[in-house]
């Protein structure tokens, strides 16, 4: 992922900002005593992750799907693909794995939530349905010059959206955030409808770590900058989510991006393993993905 890339990592202030002075109550009134935790990559796909899969793998989900536990599917993001598709991946994965797949951008960057855009998502939900019980929170990805102008397409959108079908919502827009006004409605509208408030965490927007959640779930999408930093990076994360499960999160969704996408498995399995060691959570560490055994 280049978004929010920048040449000189070193330079960037990465603190975690304190959480929104509302997050804590919106976690703690969705409390429930499980945790759901899903940890992985955006792609599966063999040229981004070099190095990755053993020689001679045939099928590369199947083997993706048999190390971590989710994917961030950015592939529907460029076509509607048809529900045979998503019935051939709910076929591959094993029990228990989720899909969270971007919505079309016809919807999201050409149709720009205007009024013709009901179609495009009729025709999107009636394919991805067929992930069945293997479809996580579909994911809207607004275009960074969409801004709160058009507040009122994000409002009719999301009144529309089955209530059914688990949504959250990213929106690059700085004026969603620094603009205390449009940023209460925003959050309200979303609490209201239970539609999560992604969290980015990019080395060039900072301002896209506003750290409120909308709903009990927790959706970070990470981006590393193939930098030492990437790992304390994570480690903070660790101490954010920790305290968030003390204070009753249930779902975390959290997903591994890097300039250069060889090392998001890397990164992935780190975090993971420090997942399991403070947050006590059992997810699986996937196979040996580099000659170097310092990483693991």
């Amino acid at each position: 992922m280049q978004f929010g890339k920048v040449e000189h990592p070193e330079t960037i202030d990465f603190l975690l900002p304190k959480d929104h002075k509302d997050t804590l109550d919106v976690i703690k009134s969705n409390s429930k005593d499980n945790l759901s935790v899903s940890v992985g990559c955006a792609k599966w796909n063999r040229q981004d992750l070099k190095g990755f899969y053993p020689r001679g793998t045939k099928d590369e989900l199947e083997y993706y799907s048999r190390q971590f536990n989710s994917i961030e599917l950015n592939a529907t993001f460029y076509r509607i693909f048809p529900e045979d598709q998503f019935k051939k991946w709910y076929d591959k994965t094993p029990e228990g794995f989720k899909f969270f797949p971007k919505l079309v951008q016809n919807i999201s960057h050409l149709k720009r939530l205007n009024e013709d855009v009901q179609p495009y998502v009729d025709q999107y939900l009636a394919s991805a349905i067929h992930l069945k019980e293997k479809l996580g929170t579909i994911f809207l990805q607004m275009h960074g010059n969409f801004g709160p102008k058009n507040f009122d397409r994000v409002v009719r959108f999301i009144e529309k959206w089955p209530k059914e079908i688990r949504l959250s919502v990213e929106f690059r827009h700085t004026d969603w955030f620094n603009d205390s006004v449009v940023a209460n409605e925003l959050y309200s509208l979303l609490e209201n409808h239970n539609v999560a408030n992604i969290i980015t965490d990019t080395a060039g927007r900072r301002d896209l770590l506003h750290m409120r959640l909308t709903n009990g779930e927790a959706f970070v999408r990470y981006v590393g900058a193939n930098h030492p930093t990437d790992y304390t990076r994570l480690d903070d994360w660790i101490i954010r989510l920790k305290s968030w499960r003390e204070a009753g999160i249930n779902e975390i969704h959290f997903f591994v991006h890097q300039n250069i996408e060889k090392e998001s498995p890397l990164l992935s399995k780190y975090f993971i393993k420090q997942l399991n060691k403070n947050l006590n959570t059992r997810l699986s560490l996937p196979n040996h993905t580099t000659d170097d055994p310092t990483l693991f």
